[in-house]
């Protein structure tokens, strides 16, 4: 095996045993360092001169060390290089993203400070530190656990995500999602890892090796950075702040911030300067993304298919009623290129749901994406990388909710966008709840009970297409399908079609909008298959088998070359030809 790509794995203690351990140099991978796709340490990396610390719970899982400068022992830990597999990490990486400040790298890994002891974003604009003085870490949680705080300047919990699948195993994966949808409220570590069919124990040591953190620090963490967020971007009092943020009692919030950032959330408060407060219920938040971004194709995608008075895109922005725990509202998002941040004005009444309602943004606008580590992959295709080139920043737009997905989905089975579009009007002046105008939005998307024992036909559906959403409905309504907390999305899409009219281009374009998985890829689709001159289903599975794991990217760049070219072609009736059949129904 080549020395100079080996990885030795060492364990945290520094007692005798471990010394000889040290000795016996276990070898356990050859993987060269990738620096261009996103970084996925696993417990910390220490600079040149730094010695080998590891603090709190990371301090029981193993470290894998790479050979750095005479000076230093370095830690490594996990990169990206395909989907769970083990890689390692330069601090020499880390060290040149803090150095250029490059925003592409903000939430790959932080930065803790020893001498000021908190831990910042890459491109945090306090004056750099030295490279003795600083240590890397994955998560905000890993640096949490080893004693560093929140940095007040950069503020991490702005940072933009991480996507769950990225570095780690899937189990890890499915939890990480399932955390970020419901934190530890359900019952616990232990409900969770029950959930995903593993022992509590076993979850924790798959949360150390990939994060650096246990499952309780990551959630106790994203509760901090949420709350420090709504005290710096609203003027919700603390009480309710506490209550949003999952603290559950003030004492516990105040106990808990005061611990982390050395201040009262008063004091944070009277830091952040607020310059004008937002009407009452009414909320804004700086969503970031890591650049570049190509909003008028995401707005693009999303205006062919709004549903008439449930959603509206007008003036570069997105707006839409929402409905949870039987609350009622709107939001609204807009684009801050300046500050690569997407602009969430959100109108609701219940402050409990914010963490939520913001976590859906987020994914129904893919900001967790990592471009630069997307489009390695599918430059490699030649009818891609000019496309790319051209219009870089694609993502994959996601939905607010899973069910109305889905609906939409069998809506557009068979007819053109437009078609679906008329039809998805209908059903919601007919069977959705009416909503105070706002802006243009009159309806609530209906719920799955009301679409049960609807006569959905009588809105000009084909009886097959209206007994399919009837039974989508049945089944949501049983329990034997739900969009919240999917923990394995090849059961839940195996059981979805299950229901008859739903195939395997609808269930592929759900996973791909609704579950947000990147390498959904609905190879049935006839818009697909003719943007690449091919003739079956098996052709395009094997063509597309050069971008995984991103081949949902790679489907939502045809469907916008198919757009961009049907639009400069001469005006045809929306049904008139195999083409818009092709382009566009299938494309929901």
């Amino acid at each position: 095996m080549n020395n100079s790509s080996a990885v030795k794995v060492f364990m945290s203690s520094t007692t005798p045993t471990t010394v000889s351990r040290f000795r016996h140099n276990r070898w356990i991978g050859e993987d060269r360092l990738d620096v261009r796709g996103p970084c996925s340490l696993r417990s910390d990396v220490c600079g040149p001169r730094s010695r080998t610390r590891f603090c709190g719970s990371a301090s029981r899982s193993f470290i894998a060390l790479q050979r750095g400068p005479k000076t230093s022992n370095l830690a490594a830990g996990l990169g990206y290089h395909g989907l769970g597999k083990v890689m390692t990490i330069d601090w020499q990486i880390c060290s040149r993203a803090r150095l250029s400040r490059d925003p592409r790298f903000d939430g790959k890994f932080f930065i803790g400070v020893k001498g000021s002891g908190v831990y910042c974003r890459s491109i945090c604009p306090a004056p750099t530190a030295q490279e003795k003085n600083v240590r890397y870490f994955a998560t905000a949680a890993a640096a949490a656990e080893a004693g560093f705080r929140p940095c007040l300047r950069c503020r991490p919990e702005c940072s933009p995500g991480t996507p769950a699948w990225l570095g780690t195993s899937n189990t890890v994966s499915r939890a990480l999602r399932l955390i970020g949808e419901s934190g530890l409220e359900d019952g616990g570590v232990e409900a969770l890892a029950e959930r995903l069919g593993v022992g509590s124990r076993h979850l924790r040591r798959l949360f150390l090796k990939h994060l650096g953190a246990t499952p309780t620090a990551v959630a106790h963490t994203r509760r901090l950075h949420f709350a420090k967020k709504l005290i710096d971007e609203t003027c919700l009092p603390m009480t309710q702040i506490a209550l949003a943020s999952g603290f559950g009692c003030v004492r516990r919030f105040n106990a808990g911030i005061l611990k982390v950032y050395h201040r009262t959330p008063t004091q944070i408060r009277r830091l952040a300067r607020q310059t004008q407060g937002q009407p009452e219920n009414q909320y804004l938040f700086h969503l970031r993304f890591r650049p570049p971004y190509d909003w008028k194709d995401m707005l693009a995608f999303l205006a062919a298919r709004a549903i008439p008075g449930v959603e509206i895109v007008e003036g570069g922005c997105y707006r839409r009623s929402i409905s949870l725990n039987g609350n009622h509202g709107y939001f609204e998002v807009s684009l801050d290129e300046s500050k690569h941040a997407l602009i969430a004005r959100v109108q609701f009444g219940d402050p409990r749901s914010l963490f939520y309602i913001t976590e859906r943004i987020r994914s129904m606008f893919d900001l967790n994406a990592d471009w630069a580590a997307i489009v390695q992959t599918l430059k490699t295709d030649p009818l891609l990388a000019a496309r790319i080139d051209a219009n870089p920043g694609l993502r994959v737009p996601g939905c607010w909710n899973g069910f109305e997905l889905a609906v939409r989905a069998i809506l557009g089975q068979q007819v053109s966008v437009k078609g679906a579009t008329t039809l998805a009007g209908r059903l919601v002046s007919t069977f959705g709840q009416p909503f105070p105008a706002a802006s243009g939005i009159t309806y609530l998307f209906p719920e799955p009970q009301a679409l049960a024992p609807a006569n959905v036909a009588g809105i000009g559906l084909p009886a097959a297409r209206a007994e399919t959403i009837r039974a989508l409905s049945r089944a949501v309504c049983d329990g034997r399908i739900s969009f919240d907390g999917v923990v394995d999305s090849a059961d839940f899409l195996a059981r979805l079609c299950e229901i008859p009219g739903i195939g395997k281009w609808t269930a592929e374009y759900v996973a791909m909008r609704a579950l947000g998985e990147p390498d959904a890829f609905p190879s049935t689709d006839l818009g697909l298959l003719r943007a690449l001159h091919l003739k079956s289903a098996r052709q395009l599975e094997h063509r597309a088998e050069a971008w995984r794991p991103w081949r949902a990217y790679a489907a939502v760049h045809f469907w916008n070359i198919a757009t961009r070219s049907q639009s400069s072609a001469p005006s045809k009736s929306a049904t008139s030809s195999p083409l818009d059949f092709a382009t566009v129904a299938t494309s929901a």
